[in-house]
Formats: C-alpha cells, structure tokens, sequence
C-alpha cells in the first residue's frame, strides 16, 4: 500500500499533471494560435535543431568526463564510457520517475565499476550543488539583464494557469509530509537508524570529494563548459524559425531560465517547458505578430522539448544495453569478468 502510495506520489501525479498540461496547451489555443503554431511546426529549419542536439551530445560528453575529477580522490578508476551510460541510464528513469535518475546512476555505476552506492551518490549531489549555483548565476544575470522584462513574464507564467500552478504546490506539501513521516518512522528504529548514519557518512565523502580533487580548476572548468553549451544549444533553436530569430539575447537567456525551471516541476518537463518557454517567446513577439505570437512560442517549445527528450530516450535506452553488469548486486565480481 505505501510503495503503491509512492509510486503515485512520485511518478503518476507529477506525469498526469504534465499531460493535462499538454492538453490544456492545445485545447485553450484559439483557431489563429493553431494555424500559427502547426505552421511554425513545418517550415522550421530543422539543421538548428539538429546543432542544437550535437552540442547537446558534447555537453553529456563533458559531464560524463567531469563526473571522474569526484571520484578519483575516493580512490575508484572508472571507465569513461561507464560513467557516460550510467548517466544517460540516469536521464531516462527521470523521465518516468523525477529525481530518480540520481539514484539509478549511482546504481549503475556500482553494476559496471563496483563503486559503494552511498559514495557515487555523494558525488552525484555534488554535482547537483554545482549545477545549482550555475542555475542561480543564469537566474541573477537574466533578472539583472532584463529586469524590466523578468518580472512581467514572471507574472505572465503565474496568471496563465493559477489552477496548475495551485495543483502542484498541493503535490509538493504531500510530498513534504510522507518524507517526514519516513523519517520519524526511520529514527525510532536503532537498526535502520545506524544504516542511514553509514549511508549519510558515505553521501558526505562524495560531496566533500570536490573539495579533494586534484584539478578543481578543471572540474569548474567543465561545468562553466557544460553549462555555456546548455545556453547555447537552446539559444541557437531560435534560429530555426524566422518569427524568433530576431528575439534577443535576453529573451533567450529568460526563456532557458523558464524552460529551466519548468523541468523540474513534471517528469522532464513535460506539458510545462513548452509553454513556459512558449510564453516568454510569445511576450517578445506579440507586437509585431499579435495572437500568432503565441502559437509560434509554443511550437519553439514543443520543438526544443521534444527533440531534446527523443534525443535522452534514444541515447538512454542504448546505453542501458551498452553498459556492462560486472558486478552482480550483491557486489560480487560476475563469473565472466574474473
């Protein structure tokens, strides 16, 4: 009954929301906004899109590469490409279960190199600590950049669909609450209680495993890398369409900060980084195309999004077959591999 409970707290809720959010994009687009968004869907020029999903490939490349400058001051070798499947692996599982991707990708690692779960996790929240301060950084320059402009499209999003909006602050108090009903449950009980001590001690060792790394400038090297190639490959879509190509820079930079934030509210973003983006786009482009500008905003989103997630899928369903199970779960060495 709880793991049933879970599932549909993590999993079920968040990809129904993202599906009613996907159907409220079409069914509350009025005949013109239709017609400007089917058109902007055939004559984009797909070769920016394309591009866009190269750079997209580089900058997991870099991740995978980066993921070894944590690891290395624990003392664990791993293979470049192990490290690459297991967060490709990772990616995909985020899309049917949000934030699970972590997990799995510690996982898979401890499959392929035999890494401690707990150890490769820390690394991972690491990692995410990083990528947050980057995501803030992204946030301070567009809101010091486009000032004006930030807070308008910030009310924009809100007002759209405050009925959304309201169903997914109930979700996250759920979630609030079983997560410290799970706590209370785990620290009354002495035995479960010393393992999550050992796991936290494990979790600590990998995210102060930064901060141990022999080339730290390389590691902020990579995540500036990362990072500039995330803006740039989302950036360069705009050209797929003439109505957005002359949007500017700023307007872009807002849009990946929407589209940013719109992914971690559904699985992958689904329903809500089309029409985020779609709104930043559409407040850019509404005088000079009036209602159009709404269906060309969201036919960039529903672009970006769904060629960015065919792109995860495919390169993440290979993966899951590409990367070697040397180690059974049991953390024994298979027979084959001795």
């Amino acid at each position: 009954m709880k793991r049933a409970a879970g599932i549909l707290l993590k999993t079920v809720l968040p990809l129904a929301l993202g599906v009613y959010l996907i159907w409220y994009l079409f069914n509350s687009m009025e005949a013109d906004v239709k017609t400007a968004f089917y058109k902007a869907l055939r004559e984009a020029n797909y070769f920016w899109i394309f591009l866009s999903l190269i750079l997209s490939f580089i900058a997991l490349l870099s991740r995978a590469y980066r993921w070894k400058y944590l690891l290395e001051p624990m003392g664990y070798k791993t293979s470049f490409w192990n490290r690459y499947h297991a967060i490709m692996i990772g990616y995909i599982v985020n899309l049917t279960i949000p934030r699970a991707g972590e997990a799995s990708r510690a996982g898979m690692l401890y499959r392929s190199d035999g890494i401690p779960f707990a150890k490769s996790f820390g690394t991972i929240l690491a990692e995410r600590v990083f990528d947050l301060i980057m995501l803030c950084s992204v946030a301070l320059i567009a809101s010091i950049v486009g000032a004006g402009d930030f807070w308008k499209i910030k009310a924009l999003i809100e007002t759209t669909d405050p009925e959304s909006a309201s169903k997914v602050q109930v979700i996250k108090w759920i979630i609030i609450g079983i997560v410290l009903t799970v706590l209370g449950v785990i620290f009354s009980i002495k035995s479960i209680r010393l393992k999550v001590i050992g796991f936290v001690k494990g979790l600590f060792a990998g995210i102060l495993s930064v901060f141990k790394t022999k080339n730290p400038g390389a590691f902020i090297g990579h995540t500036l890398f990362i990072w500039s190639l995330y803006i740039i490959y989302f950036a360069i879509c705009f050209f797929a369409l003439d109505e957005t190509s002359n949007v500017p820079s700023t307007g872009m930079l807002l849009a990946f900060l929407a589209g940013s934030l719109g992914i971690t509210l559904t699985n992958g973003g689904i329903g809500v980084f089309p029409i985020v983006v779609g709104l930043v786009i559409e407040y850019y482009l509404r005088d000079q195309y009036g209602s159009e500008a709404k269906g060309i905003g969201y036919a960039l989103g529903m672009i970006i999004w769904s060629s960015q997630t065919v792109l995860i899928i495919s390169l993440g369903v290979l993966s899951f077959f590409l990367l070697p199970k040397n180690y059974s779960k049991d953390g024994e060495i298979r027979a084959n591999q001795e």
